[in-house]
């Protein structure tokens, strides 16, 4: 069996889609994993359908009459031994070449190994006579039939996986979304299951791994930033700006037509930081212009314009920084996230936290005083 895949980078999943049927009985379970691969099949979404069972194997098994075993003094293992001479080969030493190991195996010739009849010319070593008895004393025919060569289990179950990769334009979750209304509609028998498996199974086995600590992870940012100001509208300030990173993020992904994959979530994560300190520094330079005794509306004005600088440069450096990892396949999907996030945010964190803390702070621009429209008279002159 040849088969010929990209190169995952990363943990290996098994396979793009694949799907999984527990039950007791192999013969059930091979009809459903055949129809799941007749599904994979006909959707054309998915290359090399297969199961993990492989095909299989002729097993050559003799109806052997135990009363003339016993009475010739042979025994089922020799018999076996017998069969083996005649059809696959007995294993009855090795050849040592430095240090590889060159099995030896003895067997019929191949003229003589042409149907199943043969086997009943064959002799079979007695211990209990001392001497060789005709396999046609101790076997009355032999029964040819098809059997399962691989078996695998899952929680001591018996599974079989048909298994399948993505096509090259399509990723492994449009792959996958493409076939599982059609997969999970097969009907399944009592004492059967079904779970999936491959890149959805590690997705998802990642995104609960990576769930468990975020709440954690967050709840330190946010106690960190309310103890930086020792207030809470400044920190709310800080947290409305991180969605915004979403949209550039998306366009981003859009643009160069690359997957979210798990890589990219981590950039998003980053993401959250790096904008963070963005508005850390607008919104600080604020707080120091109203304590200075400038008006809120002229120190936001005024803080905004003087921390444009260094929200631009600092955005412009970490943009430019992942510029190298776009030609590498397993962080061009990171590098995107943050420079199509980070541009986007880095624009919008320099109007809408301006706008944002305006609002939180209810401040109003200053009213002008109306001027003269039209010709006076001095009344002291007259």
């Amino acid at each position: 069996m040849v088969r010929v895949e990209e190169i995952v980078f990363g943990p290996p999943a098994g396979a793009d889609v694949a799907v999984r049927f527990s039950g007791p009985d192999p013969v059930i379970l091979r009809q459903l994993a055949d129809d799941a691969t007749r599904i994979f099949e006909k959707a054309g979404t998915i290359t090399n359908p297969r199961t993990d069972w492989r095909q299989r194997e002729i097993l050559v098994e003799p109806i052997v009459d135990e009363s003339r075993m016993r009475i010739a003094g042979a025994t089922r293992s020799a018999i076996a031994d017998t069969i083996r001479y005649g059809t696959s080969g007995l294993r009855v030493g090795e050849l040592r070449e430095d240090d590889t190991v060159i099995p030896i195996h003895l067997r019929l010739p191949e003229s003589d190994r042409d149907g199943v009849d043969r086997l009943l010319d064959l002799s079979v070593w007695s211990d209990g006579g001392g001497s060789y008895v005709p396999m046609a004393n101790l076997a009355e025919r032999f029964e040819p039939r098809l059997v399962e060569a691989l078996i695998h289990r899952r929680n001591r179950e018996r599974t079989i996986t048909a298994l399948g990769g993505a096509r090259g334009d399509l990723t492994a979750d449009e792959a996958f979304r493409s076939v599982r209304t059609q997969i999970e509609a097969l009907p399944l028998p009592d004492d059967y299951s079904m779970e999936w498996g491959g890149e959805y199974e590690s997705a998802k086995d990642a995104q609960a791994s990576l769930g468990k600590q975020l709440p954690l992870g967050f709840l330190v940012m946010l106690t960190i930033s309310i103890l930086m100001f020792n207030k809470v509208r400044q920190p709310l300030i800080l947290w409305l700006v991180v969605p915004m990173s979403v949209t550039g993020m998306v366009l981003g992904l859009l643009f160069t037509g690359l997957p979210f994959t798990f890589t990219a979530l981590l950039g998003f994560l980053s993401l959250s930081g790096m904008l963070m300190k963005n508005a850390i520094v607008l919104v600080e330079e604020i707080d120091l212009q109203r304590a200075d005794g400038v008006a809120d509306y002229e120190a936001v004005m005024n803080g905004s314009v003087s921390r444009l600088r260094p929200v631009v440069l600092a955005a412009g450096t970490t943009i430019f920084g992942m510029v190298p990892l776009l030609p590498a396949a397993f962080f061009a999907s990171m590098a995107v996230t943050i420079m199509g996030g980070l541009a986007f945010a880095s624009v919008l964190t320099l109007v809408a936290v301006p706008v944002l803390f305006a609002l939180l702070f209810r401040i109003r621009p200053p009213k002008r005083e109306s001027e003269p429209t039209g010709p006076q008279t001095d009344l002291a002159s007259v």
